[in-house]
Order: structure tokens, then sequence, then C-alpha cells
């Protein structure tokens, strides 16, 4: 039985750092002291530091002696081994399997799940070589092949603890992921079982996670079929399945008007929030490198600009990632198989450019936007209007476990492709083309809604128009309810001003009418009052305090009797305050 020492004992400060989630599943983790242990975290939430907070507490105890972490990537390698090095243990990001076994200064090694499956005796000699405790980071990968699934029992048996860690414990197909206990439902179907849970909505209640407002776009598409027929269809109308998958591939050609005017729209977006917070960047999931080197030169076209370009065989990719990491360059355009390996904090906005529906590609693709920072901070995802995205962004808080014996139906949006092929470059554009051979004619964008937290706002509108910059303008630093108060009152302004138009006899230039005092006043006290909080948490000082020094700079009265303009120079100080 292990001592129940943590966090009493726990060595250099670091239960002092400890997020509330992280402290539970530790103390879960002693309680149960079980050889195999899986959680299940939402993106974002601080795995990594959970993961080595328990590997330094082990070591100490003398539990282990080796710490053998597997990762997706080789980028995921390096992030690895410097996140370890700064709770002193080292990790050799670029082991071999050639070495056989790590040189003595080291702890142990980083290695990924194509290395364990290239060579599976190397690994379990150096798992029986010493008290070894193995972390499998997104373990779901375990069984993206069954030689893959195979290869990771092989090496990893005889380990004497096994960390399962995840964002995503399901996978999109039926294959056993190692080390995860099945247990059947009241039907029958085998499930996976998660030890310990920390989910989206929980860790967004906690302020561990970002908001995140799915930015939903329309409009018409044409094409052409194989046999010289032209289709033309609104995307996102009740469509079937294969007239949606090919309306959808048409709004994603970069030769269209649909991607220009969303990765338009997404820029002005980013520039809201750059305006609050100045190191916020955009990224572009592309589906394959001829698309993501056009998509490129759109952005470039919009910003001035030249995006960071992250394609699969490029060699200088891990160092592309961390240098835009480290800098504040607006725009990176990346192939979908990144989605999991980019750990950039600051990307605050994306473009969801490629075709694939898996939930479990979704989940991890919308987890690059979702890590916090500070409070305030909301995430926005640019995405095409289509019923299986519409599903997958209102169920952003669901938990998934992993079903062995599920009966996926034809529309469940499961079957589109697989993990490995989700997470790597394909020769085609999307591989539902293989299917159906087109040819592109025409796109236009509409905005369509904003969904947020399960909820939708918004009407159709023009890219451009003031109904659309409604939902894009809004500032970039609000609390999550401020969000919500926000999105309401505009919905609800924009309800007011169609069944007005729709009133009146004449056509009339009801949009460009300025709302009514009252209602100005209104949203500019809940702006101001929400950067007052953010402003107070940041210097630790009374609300009251802050207001009174708003005063005492701008002058004018208390925020009740204060005009527009007066709550507007308030706003300017905080907002240039609160960047600083």
């Amino acid at each position: 039985m292990l001592s129940p020492s943590f966090p009493q004992r726990a060595p250099w400060g670091t239960a002092n750092k400890l997020r509330a989630w992280q402290q539970e599943a530790l103390e879960q983790y002693f309680h149960d002291d079980q050889r195999d242990f899986l959680v299940a975290a939402t993106p974002g939430a601080g795995k990594t530091t959970f993961a080595l907070t328990l590997a330094v507490e082990l070591m100490r105890m003398g539990e282990v002696n080796r710490i053998i972490v597997v990762a997706p990537t080789e980028h995921l390698k390096t992030q690895w081994a410097d996140a370890a090095a700064r709770v002193h243990i080292r990790l050799d990001p670029r082991f071999r399997n050639s070495h056989w076994a790590p040189a003595r200064h080291y702890h142990g090694a980083v290695v990924t799940y194509a290395q364990v499956a290239a060579k599976p005796s190397v690994h379990r000699y150096l798992t029986e070589d010493a008290k070894t405790l193995v972390v499998l980071d997104e373990v779901h990968h375990g069984g993206d092949a069954l030689s893959w699934g195979d290869a990771i029992r092989d090496a990893y048996g005889p380990a004497t603890r096994r960390l399962l860690l995840s964002g995503t414990p399901f996978r999109s197909d039926t294959a056993p992921i190692p080390f995860v206990e099945y247990h059947p439902d009241e039907s029958g179907a085998r499930i996976s079982r998660t030890d310990y849970n920390y989910g989206y909505g929980r860790a967004l209640a906690d302020g561990v996670v970002r908001p995140v407002l799915f930015h939903m776009y329309a409009g018409k598409m044409r094409w052409r079929t194989s046999t010289g027929d032209e289709l033309e269809t609104h995307l996102g109308q009740d469509n079937t399945k294969d007239v949606t998958s090919q309306a959808w591939r048409t709004a994603l050609d970069p030769e269209g008007e649909w991607m220009p005017a969303v990765l338009s729209a997404a820029d002005r977006r980013l520039t809201e929030i750059r305006h609050h917070v100045p190191d916020a960047g955009g990224l572009v999931l592309a589906t394959d490198q001829t698309v993501a080197r056009a998509y490129a030169k759109i952005l470039h076209s919009i910003t001035g600009q030249q995006p960071t370009i992250v394609l699969s065989d490029d060699a200088t990719a891990s160092e592309r990632i961390e240098k835009f990491s480290a800098g504040d360059q607006r725009w990176m355009v990346a192939v979908r198989m990144v989605s999991e390996g980019v750990d950039v904090p600051r990307l605050a906005v994306g473009v969801y450019a490629t075709s694939s529906s898996t939930p479990l590609f979704f989940a991890q693709a919308i987890g690059r936007f979702v890590r916090a920072r500070r409070r305030g901070e909301a995430a926005s995802v640019f995405l095409p209007q289509v019923p299986v995205l519409m599903g997958l962004a209102n169920e952003m808080d669901k938990q998934r476990d992993h079903a062995l014996d599920r009966q996926s139906a034809d529309d469940d949006g499961l079957d589109d492709s697989l993990l490995e092929s989700a997470n790597r470059e394909e020769e085609t554009s999307d591989a539902l083309t293989q299917e159906f051979s087109y040819q592109a004619l025409s796109s236009v964008a509409h905005f369509d809604r904003v969904v947020f937290e399960g909820q939708e706002f918004g009407q159709l509108a023009e890219p451009g128009t003031p109904e659309e910059e409604e939902f894009i303008g809004f500032p970039g630093l609000l609390e999550p309810e401020h969000v919500h108060e926000l999105l309401m009152q505009r919905q609800s302004r924009q309800s007011r001003l169609r069944e007005a138009r729709e009133a009146s006899a004449a056509p009339t230039e009801t949009s460009t009418l300025p709302a009514p005092l009252h209602r100005t006043l209104k949203e500019q006290r809940q702006l101001l009052n929400s950067l007052v909080g953010l402003y107070a948490r940041q210097k630790g000082e009374p609300h009251g305090a802050v207001h009174a020094e708003l005063r005492r700079i701008c002058g004018g009265p208390a925020v009740a009797q204060a005009t527009v303009t007066q709550l507007q120079s308030r706003i300017d100080v905080l907002r240039k305050r609160v960047r600083s």
C-alpha cells in the first residue's frame, strides 16, 4: 500500500501550485492504489502538470526509479521533456531504439507510439530494467492500429505503474485501447472505465479553460459532377449526406468566395481580441499541403503579413510551432494532423477548414484554443454550417466513453475517417471525394449564427454587414456570463430590427439606426463593470477603489449617472491597463 504522504510531503513546492482537480486526482490515485489509472481531462486542463507531479512523488517514495512517457508526435516529445525539466525530472526526448537504454544522467525517456511499435522489445527491456512508471499520453493512440496496440501491451506489460492520460478517452472505431478497462453497460456494450474525469463543463466553471464561441457560416454552393450535371445548394440546409459532403468541400475550396470571406471575418475577430490581448493568435486547420498554402496566400492578402505554415514533411515544423508560440505573429496555417500536437496557449481564433467530422478529431482541434492564461479570455472558432459540426459544437461539454460494441448509424458523423486518417495528411483534399468526382464552380458565404454554451444566437447575414459585425466585434475580454448577456442583447436587438423591417411596407435602412440610448448605456455599463472586475482581480483591489480611481482620472459622476462618452473614456483607460 502506498503511503498517503501527498500533498503534505510534496517535493519542490509543487503542491501549492496545483489546481483543485489535480489535487483531487492525486488523492484519488493514492486512495485507489492500482497499477493502471486512467485520467480523462479536457485539453488545456493541465494533464502534464498532474502527471509530472505524480511522477515526482512516486520517485520520492521509491515506488519507481524510471519514467517513460509515450507521446503521439515528435513535437510533443520535446514539450514533455521541457516540462519535466521544470520539476527536476530529466527525460531524453532524443532516445532512439538503437540506444536500448537512456544515458545514466536521465531519469527516463520520451518516445512515440510509432517508435514503440517499430521495436517493442527495446521498450520492454527499458520497462523491465527498472521500476518504471509509464505515462501513456493521449492513450487512445494505442489503438490506432492493431499492431500498435499489441506493441504497447507487449512493451509495457511489465511496468510497475501505468498512468493513462487523454483529453478524449474514446475512439471513432472499436479498436481496444491498451490497459483500459471495459465494463458492460445496460445494453451489454462494453464501455471504457475512467478512474478520474475532469470534463470541459467543469473546467469552464472553474475558470481553467476558456469559453468557446462557434461562428457558423452557411452560403450558396455550386459544383459540377463527374457526369457534367451542375448542382446548387445552400450549406446548412437539410440535404442528403452525399450532397452535404460535396457542398462542404466546395465551401473549403480556396478558389471560391466562401473561404476568403470566412478568413476575413476570423481576422476581424482576431483584431478585436488583440485590442485586449496583444499577442493573441489564430490557427487555420487545413486538410492538406496544397490548400494550406492557398489559405496562407489569402491571409497574406487580407493582413499584409505572411502566416506561419506548418507542413508534415518540413523538418523544421517543430521549430516553426515553437517560434510562433513564443512570438506575436497573427496567423498559423497547418494541416489537420497537427491539431493534437500544437500547444500554443496564445491561440484565440480558429478556422476549422477541414472535413473531418469525428467527435475525437473535433475535440482535439477545439482543444487547441481553450487553454486559459487569464480570466476573461474567450476563444472563437469559425465553422462551416453543417449538421454534424453543429451537433458537436452544441455538445462541447458532453462526456464520452469508448464503446467496443457500438453500432454506429450512417449519419452519426463517425464514419468519414478513422483517427489515423484524420491525423495524417492525405493526397486528396477529402477522403469523401474518392466516391464523388466533381469540380467546384462557386461558393458564397453568409454568417448564420453563433453557438455558445449550447445556445444559438444571430441570424443569416451578409459578410461585412452590421448584423455580422455585431457577433464578431464584441470585446475580447469578457467573463462567460457577460458574453452570454451580450449575445442575448444583440440577438434581441437584431430580432426587433428584423421585425420592424418586415412590418414596414417600404424598404428602410433600419439596420443602420442607432440603438436606443438606454440600451447603449446598459451595454457600456456592463462592459465597464466587467473590465473593472478583471483589473481588480489583477491588482487585488476592491471594485469600488477601481471605480473611484477612474473617476479621479477621467472625471464625471458615478457610473449610474455617467454619459456614454464618460463611460467610454473609463473603458479606454481600463483596456490599456488590462493589456499592460
